[in-house]
């Protein structure tokens, strides 16, 4: 599933291309994908301009002039293509495809948007695990995707102490509070993996038991893998490409994240890689670095 780089970097991707054009007609050809569509959706859509896209946690916000916000979540295989006649000297976006053929509508494209001057917005997902909305921007914090999400790990508001105070007591291991999108928002397996290695902290430990020097150094550990992750483009696993269709490469920088049994990138480390599964996710790690 993307986490936050992978969809920070659709929407660094979409913005030169979307960002103030106005839709024209948006044509959805199915119900639904992991849920329904909501009701009026391509009506409520057609005719209004993209004032801005934004990203909050895994969510990409597209906000319109008309007072709502088009949600998208990408679920596991969520692609938005954009088909630009212009040509490819403009900026890429997330699988960009300058000078195509208008679509014919293939199998699984599920959402197409045309936009002034011909430019196409095409959303496309196999196993339509993604999911979309429309929200009244002035209430769109108080929704059901967002009132119950944590704070924004990059944001400079994020402190440790803040993460400090919202894991004390908690019982559960702190690879799996992490994921809790309450805890902090936009966080997923790989880039938690990656952060508790460099941070020395163990999977196993309990994030109750973690105290003030560990958070302290974990919480830059959290910031700079995922800055790091965003400028790579994120990290192309089996479905996710970025900027003008290329694949992030991130994945070529994994300290432990997938690499099971291979030596520990830690020069004065002899030990290897170990993998345990935690609430039905594998975690990574290096038994002898991480305490």
């Amino acid at each position: 599933m993307p986490e936050l780089p992978e969809v920070e970097t659709v929407c660094r991707g979409l913005q030169p291309f979307v960002e103030g054009r106005r839709i024209q007609t948006l044509t959805l050809r199915r119900a639904g994908l992991r849920f329904p569509f909501p009701g009026g959706f391509a009506e409520k859509v057609a005719q209004a301009r993209v004032e801005k896209i934004t990203r909050r946690a895994k969510f990409i916000l597209k906000h319109l002039d008309n007072g709502l916000v088009w949600m998208t979540h990408l679920g596991m295989t969520g692609r938005y293509t954009v088909i630009d006649p212009d040509g490819p000297s403009r900026p890429g976006a997330f699988h960009h495809q300058a000078e195509a053929s208008p679509s014919t509508g293939g199998k699984h494209e599920h959402v197409h948007a045309v936009f002034e001057g011909g430019l196409e917005l095409i959303y496309s997902d196999p196993r339509r695990f993604g999911y979309m909305d429309l929200l009244p921007a002035e209430s769109l914090w108080q929704s059901r995707h967002f009132a119950h999400l944590g704070p924004e790990p990059l944001s400079n508001a994020w402190h440790w102490r803040d993460l400090l105070a919202v894991l004390d007591g908690r019982g559960a291991p702190v690879k799996t509070a992490l994921l809790d999108q309450s805890v902090v928002s936009g966080l997923g397996n790989i880039y938690v993996c990656e952060a508790l290695f460099r941070a020395g902290v163990s999977p196993r430990r309990k994030a109750g038991n973690l105290g003030a020097k560990r958070v302290e150094r974990l919480v830059p550990h959290i910031r700079e893998v995922l800055q790091e992750a965003i400028a790579a483009g994120g990290s192309s696993l089996r479905d996710f490409a970025g900027a003008q269709g290329s694949a992030g490469y991130f994945q070529h920088n994994f300290d432990v994240y997938d690499r099971e049994g291979e030596a520990c990138s830690n020069r004065n480390c002899d030990a290897t890689i170990k993998r345990i599964v935690q609430s039905g996710r594998s975690s990574f790690y290096c038994p002898k670095c991480q305490r």
